[in-house]
């Protein structure tokens, strides 16, 4: 679909008619599961009359290809192959036949099971909350078309066999598509088999992706992409400062501006609105507005960093508690404090959404990410209700939590505008219901985004004479992401905040983790891999250090305190063995190794580094092993470990929102400094044999790298790593 447009099905509608507005052909094949409706054909009554979930998965058309409806959106992480891949198999479908477009926003139909009744991605959870139900999906699809054929050919349903598309039983042969009308008409069945994972002849298996022509050739639709009749493209003026609002406006300027139709204020800040974005954005250079900094947060990170750091001495909220720390006495004691800046997501394709307004009803195209969520923000905004909004997801151009925003930022800006134009004091109310293209620049996401919290970790351990750790404290400082959105738990501590630290993989008989929470006016959201990105940093790094400090090899070390949790022990075993870490380096090189789990994933990273002449460290290679539960597209599981790697790199190596006076320094790329081709290590990636069910692959990756380089770079010179960035603390 050249727009992205999708439309929703309405409640109550026949599965013939759901499969018509889906944009299926009238003569085709959608399976859901406990679908419930009335058919308008008399020989579908009895298919009607079964219960089924109010989902929609599968539509077969004449021609036999199978177009799978993806729920989640595809931002570059892969689902549309991996999802595809499932249905696929339990179809015995041909790979060439598999069609993959996003699912209408309906969380009644499509919502993350993960999550609740909300439809949404993240977590790494696309695959994982999917699997058994895409399974079933594809089952009943192939149970349907077989009893077609029994029905069709006079034979026993048991007599016929599919196989890459192809149904067949003696002389007998025919596609999908031919059998698609005629098992329309039949009554769902309630309980399908599934497949034994032994019998699999695509999962598992490379896989061409399923958005790569789209995107090699151009035809992929983005939301900057989508164009509609009468747009207007705008951009918004956001205070320098957080929590600053409008107090006066002179728009006189910008109004001169060639292009420029209107300017308007939201509750965000002031939009111009244009007949193209250069337009937009030379009057938004013209605009000039007074802002009320009374609320605004005026701290520079310097100041918030000794502020939480006054923290540190003070117990906070209780989070994990085994044995007595404190009774502990006469053991070796370590401390160690790390400071993790402010990030930003930066995804190559900075935020846009299409939004068209009108009375009754409001349609935006996105990225979107958090699409029940952002109907309901949307509609408090334009004030509708949410089933009068509808979303046209369309690809997105990576995210890294960035889209998948609690207040819907970006999707209420555009609404907001949107909206303003039909208040009559605009222009007499002439604007109204014109489509409005909200664009982003990265400037605008750097410097006035959604940031990975910064934070501040107290650690403190005691180690007996042989070594072994008697205790350990671990003491967290920073935001909430959740305080306030429809995750929160009030009275509980913030577990994005505590996520691999609050449990780890190691066997201590005394521990204690707890948190002070902070509030700020700087917005904070998830970052790949949420909280684990500094967590793991701090547990890994930490343990290195005791087992420096009881001189052991920190494998050995490791392994010692992993016995009663052989996933992890597993993990860790095949990245050494891989890296070959008893192997001498050259001359100037050291390895490091770091073990996490995060999104229901185990990760390790065996890392080498190098020094040269000038002191410049180099990350020359990682060897990364994964346990992801069953690898539905190994290819895609190996891609987004090597994305987390270069992307922890980076953020490990020179990420850092910094603010003097509550101003953010960065910009671009040019400050905000990513990590550059000719950095991109040597990477390996072994996956572990598993039958068990798909975990998270699209973060997993991240977690281990930091501490994995940090206890390389210690290896080698010395020095270990608390604050980050590295560019602070050592040459690169």
């Amino acid at each position: 679909m050249p727009d992205g447009h999708m439309t929703q099905s309405p409640e109550g509608t026949s599965r013939r008619r759901f499969l018509q507005v889906t944009g299926g052909a009238g003569v085709g094949l959608m399976v859901g599961f406990t679908w419930t409706g009335t058919s308008r054909r008399a020989e579908a009554a009895a298919a009607a009359a079964q219960t089924f979930e109010p989902n929609a998965f599968v539509k077969v058309a004449p021609d036999g290809t199978v177009t799978v409806l993806i729920k989640h959106l595809e931002m570059g992480q892969g689902v549309f192959t991996g999802l595809t891949a499932i249905v696929a198999e339990e179809m015995d479908a041909d790979w060439a036949q598999m069609r993959a477009e996003h699912a209408p926003a309906n969380a009644k139909l499509y919502n993350n099971t993960a999550f609740g009744p909300i439809q949404g991605t993240g977590g790494s959870t696309s695959v994982y909350n999917s699997w058994t139900q895409l399974r079933q999906a594809g089952a009943t699809a192939r149970a349907l078309l077989v009893a077609a054929a029994a029905q069709t050919w006079g034979v026993p349903a048991s007599d016929i066999t599919v196989s890459k598309g192809v149904v067949s039983s003696g002389t007998h042969k025919a596609g999908f598509g031919e059998l698609a009308a005629k098992a329309a008409t039949l009554p769902v069945p309630a309980d399908v088999p599934l497949k034994d994972p032994k019998n699999f002849t695509l999962v598992g298996t490379k896989l061409p992706r399923k958005d790569s022509a789209e995107k090699t050739t151009g035809k992929a639709t983005f939301a900057i992409d989508v164009v509609q009749p009468g747009m207007l493209v705008a951009v918004v003026q956001r205070p320098p400062r957080f929590g600053a609002t409008a107090q006066a406006i002179d728009a006189k300027a910008a109004k001169a501006v060639k292009g420029v139709v209107e300017v308007v204020e939201i509750p965000r800040g002031v939009a111009v609105l244009a007949t193209s974005y250069w337009a937009a954005h030379q009057g938004r250079e013209a605009l000039k507005v007074t802002w009320d900094e009374s609320k605004a947060e005026k701290r520079g990170t310097d100041a918030i960093i000794a502020d939480y750091k006054a923290l540190l001495p003070k117990p906070g909220q209780l989070v994990t508690k085994e044995g007595d720390v404190d009774a502990v006495k006469g053991a070796k004691t370590l401390k160690a404090e790390f400071t993790f800046p402010y990030l930003a997501h930066a995804p190559m394709e900075p935020l846009t959404c299409v939004v068209k307004l009108g009375k009754d009803g409001c349609e935006i195209w996105a990225g979107d990410q958090f699409q029940t969520i952002d109907q309901m923000n949307a509609a408090k905004t334009a004030g509708l209700k949410p089933e009068q909004v509808t979303i046209h997801t369309v690809y997105a151009g990576g995210s890294f939590g960035r889209r998948a925003t609690i207040d819907s930022d970006y999707i209420v800006e555009g609404v907001a505008i949107a909206k303003a134009l039909s208040d009559t004091k605009v222009q007499g109310g002439k604007l109204a219901g014109r489509p409005v293209k909200l664009i982003w620049s990265r400037e605008d996401d750097i410097r006035g985004g959604r940031y990975r919290p910064l934070y501040v970790h107290g650690m403190e351990a005691k180690l007996g004479a042989d070594g072994s750790v008697l205790a350990w404290q671990h003491r967290i400082v920073g935001q909430s992401i959740m305080a306030g959105g429809p995750f929160d738990q009030p009275g509980k501590p913030d577990a994005t905040s505590v996520e691999g630290a609050a449990e780890i993989p190691y066997t201590i008989p005394n521990r204690l983790v707890d948190l002070h929470t902070t509030t700020s006016s700087v917005p904070v959201l998830w970052w790949r891999s949420v909280g684990s990105t500094h967590t793991a940093f701090a547990v890994e790094t930490f343990l290195d250090e005791l087992a420096a400090e009881a001189k052991q090899d920190p494998v050995t070390f490791r392994r010692k305190l992993m016995e009663k949790h052989p996933r992890h022990l597993a993990v860790l075993n095949l990245a050494v063995e891989k890296a070959d870490w008893a192997k001498p380096l050259p001359k100037g090189w050291a390895r490091g190794v770091a073990v996490a789990e995060s999104f229901r994933s185990v990760v390790a990273h065996v890392v080498e580094v190098s020094q040269d002449d000038k002191g410049r460290i180099k990350v020359e290679r990682v060897v990364c092993a994964v346990d992801c539960g069953i690898a539905v597209t190994p290819d895609v599981v190996k891609a987004q470990m090597e994305g987390g790697i270069g992307y922890g790199l980076g953020a490990i190596m020179y990420g850092a929102i910094t603010m003097k006076d509550g101003v953010v320094d960065q910009s671009n790329f040019d400050t905000y400094r990513c990590l550059r081709i000719d950095e991109m290590p040597k990477v390996e990636v072994h996956i572990v044999p598993s039958a068990n069910p798909p975990t998270g692959v699209g973060e997993p990756g991240v977690p281990p790298l930091g501490p994995a380089v940090a206890n390389a770079i210690a290896a080698l010179t010395g020095k270990r790593i608390r604050d980050l960035p590295f560019a602070g603390s050592v040459s690169v």
